[in-house]
């Protein structure tokens, strides 16, 4: 079976406002890509109103939702798929985490392995929490499970270069990214999840040069040009990885500060 994954901070869930330009283009791009599977991030507002941009968001892409709420920040995640994928189960975590988590574990055709589908937005104000959101992830790594985490990290990977820009930064952004060395970039909270077991697909199938902040049409904004956005998946499911894709295009370039994440997998059934 052929999978396809799209993970995507979509910047208050692409409303500015009453503007929903940026909603509506991500909406076409969602409808181009057709993936299997969407881990959203910053899916903000979609619980107003009984859920309404949720089931509107729905319908338009033709996916089932399911919405984790972050009752602090409102910078909701969720995750959306597509038939013949058929939930099992689904979590939501708003304690231990500074905006939220969701789990879906889904069934798929013809096949009595479930996979489990986690959609992350770890904090943004520090590598301190970031680790100690980590560490609540790293259970989930178990090696014989199909599992893929993925979302926006707010952290630099072991394996890329120093973000470009980064002694750039005023200060008040550049210290949320700081390593304990209060110089470089911090990279300890992705450095925590590969020991766990994850792997970086972006690395190892040789995307990992390829930034995903900040949206060239968002420059200037609280971010260095790096790789902020990953998916990272268990042992087991990592080897079945064919492709994986930072989408830059001039229509991506406007539609969040991030650029969506596109990855493929071929699974045996």
């Amino acid at each position: 079976m052929k999978l396809t994954v799209l993970t995507y901070n979509t910047l208050f869930g692409g409303r500015d406002g009453s503007d929903e330009r940026r909603a509506q283009a991500q909406i076409g791009l969602i409808n181009e890509l057709r993936p299997d599977v969407f881990l959203m991030q910053e899916a903000k507002g979609f619980d107003a109103n009984g859920g309404a941009w949720l089931y509107a968001l729905e319908a338009r892409i033709g996916m089932r939702g399911f919405l984790a709420l972050a009752p602090r920040t409102g910078q909701n995640v969720a995750i959306f798929i597509r038939a013949p994928l058929r939930p099992i189960a689904f979590d939501a975590d708003g304690a231990h985490f500074h905006h939220a988590l969701a789990t879906l574990k889904v069934a798929l055709p013809d096949s009595e392995r479930p996979l489990t589908f986690i959609s992350a937005h770890l904090c943004p104000n520090g590598a301190v929490v970031r680790r100690r959101e980590a560490a609540y992830l790293a259970v989930s790594a178990a090696p014989d499970n199909w599992t893929l985490l993925a979302g926006d990290f707010n952290s630099a990977s072991p394996h890329d270069p120093e973000p470009e820009g980064f002694d750039m930064l005023p200060p008040h952004h550049r210290s949320r990214y700081l390593s304990d060395d209060l110089r470089t970039a911090d990279r300890s909270v992705l450095a925590q999840l590969e020991a766990a077991g994850w792997i970086d697909i972006g690395h190892a199938l040789g995307g990992s040069a390829v930034p995903t902040v900040p949206a060239a049409g968002f420059s200037g904004t609280e971010f260095a040009s790096m790789r902020c956005d990953y998916l990272l998946a268990s042992k087991a499911l990592a080897q079945h990885a064919d492709s994986y894709q930072v989408i830059r295009t001039g229509l991506t370039d406007m539609t969040s500060d991030h650029y969506p994440v596109l990855a493929t997998f071929s699974l045996p059934l």
